[in-house]
């Protein structure tokens, strides 16, 4: 199975197909079949990325294009699904996307306000044992999201598997404008710009603790 990740070509940037590796994807119809891949809320959703991309590359944040594509988009509602941790950030954003004209949903992830108890979850599996602690309820948050008409859906701060299971039950469409890094301020990258010096231990096997 051919991996992009270490291809030393990258022929597809170029559309030099001609010298690319006898295993690119990017040789194979399913793949290049444009028209029948994007279609309908899909093609719509690929062009307003593409346009907002060229409109402003290298020059807007991603806050910006964030309302840009909901712009483009005719979205009007945005929803934002947010860690409990990243409460004041939410609620910065939430006053920028109204000063700009959204409306604006919001949920935490503690929604629901459940024991972690409830999830099958044993008191040595809470970041702090003794006590009550709330289970995070992503599902809950993209029905909050969806139920109350958010158009698209903004993922903020929400924890590794969290947003996998967010994504996972959001009808609307969901795009992430922080992902979730206690250790390096919400920069998940760091980790990997420091790969060969700092952060070299990442390069061995990690095995879950018991």
């Amino acid at each position: 199975m051919f991996s992009c990740a270490f291809c030393g070509k990258h022929s597809c940037e170029t559309n030099d197909l001609e010298h690319a590796p006898l295993t690119c994807p990017s040789l194979e119809e399913k793949y290049t079949a444009i028209e029948e891949l994007y279609t309908g809320e899909d093609l719509k959703i690929a062009q307003a990325a593409a346009r907002v991309e060229a409109a402003g590359y290298c020059k807007n944040t991603r806050v910006e294009e964030t309302m840009l594509f909901a712009r483009a988009m005719g979205m009007k509602k945005l929803g934002i699904a947010f860690c409990a941790g990243l409460k004041r950030e939410a609620a910065v954003l939430a006053r920028i996307l109204q000063e700009n004209g959204f409306e604006v949903v919001s949920a935490k992830c503690k929604l629901g306000s459940q024991p972690k108890e409830s999830l099958g979850l044993s008191d040595e599996d809470k970041v702090h044992p003794g006590g009550f602690e709330p289970v995070c309820n992503p599902a809950a948050q993209a029905k909050y999201l969806d139920d109350n008409g958010a158009e698209l859906a903004i993922i903020l701060g929400l924890c590794v598997g969290h947003d996998t299971l967010f994504i996972r039950n959001c009808k609307a469409p969901v795009t992430v404008l922080a992902a979730k890094d206690r250790v390096l301020a919400h920069n998940p990258l760091g980790a990997i710009y420091l790969a060969e010096s700092f952060y070299k231990k990442i390069h061995t096997t990690l095995e879950p603790e018991d």
